[in-house]
């Protein structure tokens, strides 16, 4: 069996698992609806660079990626 290794085209597969502990985290923060805590982090930059295979976000864990979002956006 092969080394599986990250790539652009499989990053799909983790980034379900950390979205949706950030926009738990986010939407009992603020108060908001899990639709609008997702709609936002999904529509932010910190969503786009860890999208982005090449900035190696996607190794970083949901609370590291949470607070990210929070300086960031």
């Amino acid at each position: 069996m092969t080394d599986p290794k990250i790539t652009s085209q499989n990053l799909y597969l983790l980034l379900p698992g950390k979205v949706s502990k950030m926009t738990v985290m986010y939407a009992c923060d603020f108060g908001l609806s899990i639709t609008e805590a997702l709609n936002r982090i999904y529509q932010s930059f910190t969503y786009s660079q860890l999208e982005d295979e090449e900035t190696k976000l996607w190794h970083y864990g949901p609370v590291a990626l949470y607070q990210l979002f929070l300086e960031q956006d």
